[in-house]
């Protein structure tokens, strides 16, 4: 059910990566994606698997939530494994027919970009939104990107929006479930018919939807007006984030984690 999609949401816990100060699981996040980008061998990218895992278990976040941020981009997934199946034309050819032709690289090739983007989603899940609040979240960008406040760039009011952004994503994927099962109950059909008629049924959903956001982002600011809100001018923090030396132990595990797989990863390319 789209009800059960996770992409920015928060699972409320107390474990290791829970605690972890928001800035360094920004940096891990950064480190990670870097590595994931790098890898290209099926040694590292399987040993990425064993870390991802290490990380949902330090994390306590049930395997139905972490598999909830899969669900989005399955049809994703799909495409990249075949399209990289059927235009990479080198190696020994496994099956043809007419001017379609697969052989062992691609099918090579199309798992190890798949599997690239799915620990990509998965970890990145795992280090940061489903153990980040929104709140933490703006604040450690703004912590992190604060001397550019010296040059005029309004960087509380760049964090402030990106928090709000993920906030909602959860609130207009429920909003979408809501849509969709009214427009159910009025007859309205979305898994039959030809990919137009599907496409046109669609069309129900998306404009009570785009309604709901404006006015919910309408509501938002007449809240946020009423609170004096005047950007991040003087403002000050209840949260202090401070570094921890239990912090400092887990950048330092974590990131000599990714560089391990960065040197597997370059190993087996040399041998």
């Amino acid at each position: 059910m789209i009800k059960d999609i996770t992409i920015g949401r928060y699972y409320q816990g107390d474990s290791v990566l829970h605690r972890l100060d928001p800035r360094v699981k920004i940096f891990l996040c950064a480190l990670y994606m870097i590595a994931i980008f790098i890898l290209s061998t099926a040694p590292a990218l399987f040993a990425t698997i064993a870390v991802v895992t290490f990380l949902a278990i330090l994390s306590s976040v049930p395997p139905r939530v972490i598999l909830g941020t899969i669900r989005p981009i399955l049809f994703l997934l799909f495409f990249i494994l075949v399209l990289n199946a059927l235009t990479i034309r080198t190696g020994n050819i496994l099956f043809a027919f007419s001017f379609i032709r697969i052989t062992d690289e691609g099918i090579k090739t199309a798992i190890l970009m798949t599997l690239r983007l799915l620990l990509l989603v998965v970890g990145t899940s795992i280090l940061l939104t489903l153990t980040t609040t929104p709140l933490l979240m703006a604040d450690s960008l703004e912590s992190l990107f604060g001397p550019l406040k010296k040059i005029h760039i309004p960087v509380h009011e760049m964090a402030m929006m990106m928090s709000i952004a993920l906030r909602f994503v959860p609130t207009l994927v429920e909003e979408t479930d809501k849509i969709m099962k009214a427009q159910a109950a009025r007859g309205a059909e979305y898994d039959t018919g030809n990919l137009f008629a599907r496409a046109k049924g669609y069309v129900s959903v998306l404009v009570p939807l785009f309604v709901s956001a404006f006015k919910r982002a309408e509501e938002l600011a007449v809240a946020m007006d009423a609170r004096c809100y005047r950007g991040g001018e003087g403002r000050t923090k209840l949260r202090i984030l401070r570094i921890t030396k239990s912090d400092i132990f887990w950048l330092l595990f974590l990131s000599f984690l990714a560089i391990a797989l960065i040197l597997l990863d370059l190993y087996v390319k040399i041998r």
